[in-house]
């Protein structure tokens, strides 16, 4: 057993350039957001809240970032686990989770390196503005 690992983390750049196409995204679609990019280690990378956004939208972006660690968008999660009511109740015992639509995570090469939380909209445009984050990676 080795004394450590190595595991691999979105950068800043990247994060920034995220945020900026979910901004984008927000814009086009007429929505004013929250946009929160962190890194593998839940720690917050990148972040936007647009002018007028809802100000609870910036602690909800971050919680939908953090659940997608977990390797499934929030609304994917919800739907996984929607059935069985431990599961539910286990997940609201953290204090960091939400099952919110509107969190993805950052995948590269099959590895959770960050996750994108976009809150502010209807749960279909926090999904849309994620998701154009995630575009943005290319």
């Amino acid at each position: 057993m080795g004394t450590t690992h190595e595991s691999r983390s979105i950068s800043y750049a990247s994060a920034a350039a995220m945020v900026a196409a979910a901004v984008a995204k927000a814009e086009e679609l007429g929505c004013l957001q929250n946009v929160a990019v962190i890194d593998s280690g839940g720690n917050l990378k990148a972040f936007a809240r647009m002018d007028g956004a809802l100000l609870l939208g910036t602690e909800g972006c971050q919680r939908k970032a953090f659940t997608s660690l977990f390797g499934m968008g929030t609304q994917a999660l919800y739907a996984a686990i929607k059935d069985d009511p431990s599961l539910v109740h286990g997940l609201s015992h953290f204090s960091k989770a939400t099952m919110v639509g509107g969190g993805l995570p950052i995948l590269v090469d099959g590895e959770v390196v960050g996750g994108i939380g976009v809150g502010g909209g209807t749960v279909e445009e926090d999904v849309a503005c994620a998701q154009a984050g995630l575009d943005a990676l290319g």
